[in-house]
């Protein structure tokens, strides 16, 4: 069974599919790499103009397969995909909307944070409990620090709880919040809207207000990659993925 599954719902929209319910499409070496090739095949199409992210199943996604990031010799390759992924996302002339339910946690959150819109269900819950893993979400942060407070980057951080979909809006982390039954309706009047537009002038615009940063995208992503790397070999990483597997708490040195 595929792990990304794509449709093209209209020859300027896109729907994308996170496709592991088993495991609420947590996000292993394969699916990134495919969510990567697909973001890059359908910018190709000139015609193409929308990407609208979704995930199969009860959840969004409940970020990276930890069994597999417990593989040591696979730690570098997936670390190096979730950056490729989200420069794919942050990068693409598309405007790309994530569609969100159930749970949006670490990498998934991520993933959502990278998105140019977020339309998230009522009851979703949404959050970055890496630290609580012995992981750093450097990768993330460049987005995070862009769309919010730095008081609220504290508190998603260092805090590391999961919040509801209704504050994930008060503090800007998602766009707008609406019943579950409504997630597809919303997100194609989004789509709607964006089409209205000029497709030049969209992807200048889009282009400009990452331009009008000091810093790129690429160049955050490649220093947080290093913070990420340092934290995922180490002997905290170890034991905070070891304890979710297992169910237990973690047993912290100091």
């Amino acid at each position: 069974m595929p792990v990304v599954l794509v449709e093209k719902q209209t020859p300027q929209i896109t729907l994308v599919t996170l496709n592991r319910p088993e495991r609420r499409n947590a996000l292993t070496i394969e699916l990134m790499s495919e969510l990567a090739a697909t973001i890059d095949d359908v910018a190709a199409d000139s015609k193409q103009r929308i990407l609208i992210l979704r995930g199969a199943g009860k959840a969004f996604c409940t970020g990276l397969d930890l069994q597999e990031a417990a593989e040591s010799a696979k730690a570098h390759a997936s670390a190096e995909i979730v950056a490729r992924l989200l420069l794919a996302l942050a990068e693409t002339r598309l405007i790309t909307i994530a569609t969100v339910h159930g749970a949006a946690v670490a990498g998934g959150a991520g993933i959502m944070s990278a998105c140019d819109f977020v339309v998230a269900a009522e009851r979703t819950k949404i959050g970055y409990p890496e630290v609580r893993r012995g992981l750093v979400a450097g990768l993330v942060m460049t987005f995070l620090r862009r769309q919010l407070r730095e008081r609220d980057l504290r508190e998603l951080l260092l805090g590391s709880e999961l919040i509801s979909a209704e504050r994930a809006y008060e503090i800007g982390l998602v766009n707008r919040v609406v019943p579950l039954g409504e997630l597809e309706n919303e997100a194609q009047k989004i789509a709607t809207s964006i089409l209205q537009g000029a497709p030049d002038a969209i992807t200048n615009s889009k282009r400009l207000i990452e331009e009008l940063w000091s810093t790129s995208f690429r160049e955050d992503i490649e220093l947080a990659l290093s913070h990420h790397m340092k934290a995922r070999e180490s002997a905290e990483a170890k034991e905070g993925i070891a304890a979710f597997l297992e169910k237990r708490p973690p047993k912290w040195t100091r």
